[in-house]
Formats: structure tokens, C-alpha cells, sequence
């Protein structure tokens, strides 16, 4: 195997042990977010199997003297001469330079979406709590109470009773 394949497994091998996929798993909220991160995470672990045992074994080496004993020392010493003289490419990545950026910029935009669903996950928060806290009140709430939380309400009910607008 190459030194390349081989370096490109091992760093794959170690990626996978540093993901945190369940602590990743609790982020999301939708049945539709679970399906297609359970989707990634099948995908993930099988190209991560087949770089671990396509690319991370080492081929068996020949044994010429084999060889040499049963077909010949001369033929077996010609293939073996045009077996070292292959030279194996080695692999040069054109396809990482591509998408770095692209991946990039997506994790950029990944990480300003996941702040904006914080701030939007604590706003919802709060107004759960204000609504528990006004449903818990609103049997022994008076008018007066309310309209101090919602001022814009008292204005309004206020310039429909001046203007003698009762909704009909």
C-alpha cells in the first residue's frame, strides 16, 4: 500500500474516534434533522470501514525463491526485474484544494446558523416561561395588571371605547 493511502486512513481512523455523535444527536430537534444526521453518520462509518481495511493493509510481499524453484530461476528473475522497475505513482490530492473553501464557508455559515437558533432556541425560552407564568396568573389577574405588562393593548381598548368602536 501506499504511504499516502495508508496516512489517509489513519488521519480518517482518528477523526472518527474524536466526533461526537451522540453529543452532536441531542442538537437536533426535528424528526427530519434526526433521519438525514443518522444518514450521515451510516455513510461516515462505512467509507470510514473501507479506508480501514482496504487501504490501511499492507500487501503480502512475493516470494521469488517460491517461485524460482518451481518455474525457473531466469523467468522469475525477468519478472521480478520489470515488478521493481514499475514505478507507483504517488497520489496527489486535486480535489481537497476544490472544496476546502467551499467547506469552509460552510462551516462559517454552519456556525452563525447555530448562534441565530440559540439566541432564537433562548428568546422561545423566555416567552414559554412568560406564558406559563401568565396562564398560572390569569384566573387572579386584573385588567389593571395586564394592561401594565401590555401597555400597547390598554391603548388600543382605550381608543376603541373613545371612539365607540365595539366590533360590530
Amino acid at each position: 500500500m501506499s504511504g499516502a493511502g495508508k496516512k489517509i486512513a489513519d488521519v480518517t481512523f482518528k477523526a472518527s474516534k474524536s466526533i461526537d455523535w451522540d453529543g452532536m444527536a441531542k442538537l437536533l430537534v426535528s424528526d427530519e434533522a434526526r433521519k438525514e444526521f443518522a444518514n450521515l453518520r451510516r455513510a461516515f462509518d462505512e467509507v470510514n470501514h473501507t479506508l480501514q481495511t482496504k487501504f490501511s493493509q499492507e500487501p503480502e510481499p512475493i516470494d521469488w525463491d517460491y517461485y524460482r524453484k518451481g518455474i525457473g530461476a531466469k523467468l522469475v528473475d525477468m519478472y521480478k526485474e520489470a515488478y521493481d522497475s514499475i514505478e507507483i505513482p504517488k497520489y496527489v490530492d486535486k480535489v481537497t484544494p476544490e472544496y476546502k473553501p467551499k467547506i469552509d464557508a460552510l462551516l462559517v455559515e454552519l456556525k452563525e446558523a447555530e448562534q441565530k437558533s440559540l439566541k432564537e432556541s433562548e428568546r422561545l425560552e423566555k416567552e414559554i416561561a412568560e406564558v406559563q407564568e401568565l396562564k398560572k396568573k390569569l384566573s387572579t389577574m386584573t385588567a389593571d395588571e395586564y394592561f401594565e405588562k401590555h401597555p400597547e393593548l390598554r391603548k388600543k381598548f382605550d381608543d376603541e371605547i373613545r371612539n365607540d368602536y365595539w366590533g360590530y
